[in-house]
Parts: structure tokens; sequence; C-alpha cells
């Protein structure tokens, strides 16, 4: 097996064998979510589109592309990743400008986040953003490293980071540049920035985020209902409500695969936003615990990965994607549990939308990459 260079200016890394754990747990979530997502879209499909498929078929189609980027940024040297991260940064932003452009843009609800394509697909940029953010920071922190103390600084990836976030929100997905900022932050802290850091923005970010929030009713209304979860049963808590009950239903072992379809019909965005309420109710608290269980391995093989990486960029990277999909998850999980209020963040792995999976896949194709990266003597992250 050739040996690939992750640093141009020094020898060659040493190759070790791609992480298989970690791989399995990928096509395990993988599997549940083309599972999860044709018996909660069949009902739908059938009635609207004569098709029963058509949901599941859709998300084939998105994976096999997604599998294609698994595999390439699997294999490939990620110096050469390194030398093309201006394309890919400023890619995605200009993808996210395109959505304003009428007639490339497409508008849903008052929102434009998304970029039509032929065969009436459409392509969410904000998924690149989160991708390319990921990469800008790690790559950015790297670079830190090799600094003296009094020549480090922080700025250049504040600005970067508000600007990833700022253009998502300025989408009017006020959820997905939070949570892209959010995402951020956390690379911020595991790269060894002081705590003291944090505090500007923090008094930054709280009345950014109540402004946009006040800027928009349905906003206000998300809020109220879920800090009167009692109130408004038949209006704004209608939704939060039926996937209670679709949930409450499933019991200790669940369903059953279709015995509660005419139910889950009921809950909106059931193929997207609350998928998991349909898993939840065929498989009951046994699956929800499956499920969680395989979350939580999934994050402890990142965690090792980047831990065992013997490059910074790698690890910090493979980390900052990990944890993205991993609190990605938690928070769709908790507004279909009625925890947190309703964001409109997808289920990696389960939820409807082509982008979502495809950068999923790419990500973990990453972190599979970083795996085989052996840890060298006193590597550490800061």
């Amino acid at each position: 097996m050739h040996n690939f260079s992750f640093f141009a200016e020094k020898p060659n890394s040493v190759y070790k064998k791609s992480d298989t754990q970690f791989l399995v747990l990928v096509v395990l979530l993988w599997g549940i979510g083309i599972f999860t997502l044709y018996f909660c879209s069949m009902t739908s499909g059938l009635r609207f589109l004569q098709n029963p498929f058509h949901s599941a078929q859709r998300q084939l189609v998105s994976s096999f592309i997604g599998l294609i980027l698994m595999i390439f940024l699997a294999v490939i040297d990620l110096e050469k990743v390194r030398k093309v991260l201006p394309f890919i940064v400023f890619g995605s932003l200009f993808l996210c400008v395109l959505t304003f452009i009428p007639g490339i843009g497409l508008e849903r609800n008052g929102a434009r986040r998304w970029i039509k394509l032929p065969y009436f697909s459409t392509f969410q940029p904000s998924e690149a953003v989160k991708f390319a953010m990921v990469l800008f920071l790690a790559n950015l922190f790297d670079k830190q490293r090799n600094l003296e103390e009094e020549e480090k600084s922080n700025f250049p990836a504040i600005i970067g980071l508000v600007v990833f976030g700022g253009i998502v929100v300025l989408q009017n997905d006020l959820s997905t540049g939070m949570f892209i900022v959010v995402s951020g932050l956390i690379l911020f802290f595991v790269s060894g920035a002081k705590l003291k850091m944090f505090i500007p923005l923090a008094l930054l970010a709280v009345p950014s985020f109540a402004l946009f929030v006040f800027l928009e009713p349905y906003r206000i209304n998300r809020i109220v209902g879920f800090l009167s979860p009692d109130s408004y049963a038949h209006s704004l808590n209608w939704q939060v409500n039926g996937a209670k009950r679709a949930i409450t239903d499933g019991g200790i072992f669940g369903q059953g695969v279709g015995t509660g379809l005419t139910k889950l019909s009921g809950v909106p965005e059931i193929t997207s936003d609350y998928i998991f309420v349909g898993w939840a109710e065929a498989m009951g608290l046994f699956g929800v615990a499956v499920y969680l269980a395989l979350l939580a391995a999934f994050c402890y093989r990142v965690v090792k990965i980047s831990l065992h990486c013997g490059n910074c960029f790698a690890a910090l990277s493979s980390f900052g994607f990990g944890m993205m999909i991993v609190l990605q998850s938690l928070i769709n999980i908790g507004v279909a549990g009625g925890v947190l209020p309703s964001t409109g963040i997808p289920l990696p792995f389960f939820s409807s939308g082509g982008s979502s999976i495809v950068f999923t896949l790419g990500m973990c194709g990453f972190i599979l990459n970083a795996s085989r990266i052996e840890e060298k003597s006193g590597f550490d992250f800061d």
C-alpha cells in the first residue's frame, strides 16, 4: 500500500486500516434511515404519486451520489483538500448567493434556501456551508499551532464563522445559521481557545438571536408554544402534540411497521423534521434505545478517531463533522419529543433531502480517511 502525504513539507504519514467499526455504524444508521423513510412516506407516495417507493427511491439516488463523495474523501490525500479549500469555501458561499437570484433560487414559505436543479430536484447550499465551515476553521486552527503565542489570533476564524452563519440566516433559516455558529464554537473550544474569548461572542450572539426571533411572527409562535406546552393544543402545539401521541402509542416494542400510518399521516413533515416520530411509533422505546445506542457508538468512534489521528487538520475536521452529525441528531430528537422548540433541522441519515444525505456521507468519508492516519508521538490538539 502506498503512503500518502498529508504535509507537503514533511515526510509521508503512515497509513493504517480504516476504522471498520465506524463504517459499520454508518451503514447501519443509513440503512435504518432508508427503511424508516420508506414506511413513513409510502402512504403519501401512494396517495399523491401512485408510487409508495417515491421518497425512498429519491433518497437512494442521493445516497449513491453521497457514496461516491464518501469514497472520494475516504481515499484522497488530505493535503489536496487543503489546497482547494478556498474554492470549497467561496463556492459554498456563492451557492448561497444564488438562492437570492430569481429563476435560480427557489422560495418556499418565505425562505430562499434552495437552488433549482433539473428533473424537479433542488439543492440546499446550507449543507455545503456546514461542510466548508468545519474545514475552514480546522485549517486555521491547525496553522495557529505553529505560531508564537503573540502571533496567534482568533479574529479571522470569528469573521469566517459569522459570514458562514450570517449568509444562511439571510436565507430566512435562523435555526441552521445558529446551528452552524454553535458547531463552530465547539471547534473553537476543542482547539484550545481561551474561555474569556466566548464572553464577547455571547454578548453579541444572544441579542442578535433575540432580534432575529422577533423579526418573524412564526418564530415568536414557536417560542410561545414551547413555553406553554399545555396551551394552544389545536393551534401552535397541534404538530408537537400529534408527534407526542404517536411516540407514546409506540409503547415499549412499537406498533410495527405500517400499523400506525393513519396517525403518522396527520403529523406534518413526517418524512423530514419529524421522521424520528415514525421510527419511535413503529419500534417503540426499544427502537429508540437501539438508535440512541448506535448514535452513542458513532460519537465514541468519532472521538477516538480524532484523538488518535496524527494530523491536526484531519483530527479537528473529523471531530467537527462527527459532532455536527451527533448534535444535529440530538436537536431533531429533542424537537420530536417536545423537549426543544421546532427548528426545522433534519435528522442525519433519516430525513428526506438529497443535499443532507450527500454531505452527511461525505463527512463520514472524511472521518474514515482520518481514521487511517497513524497517531504521532506527543500529538495533541493544542
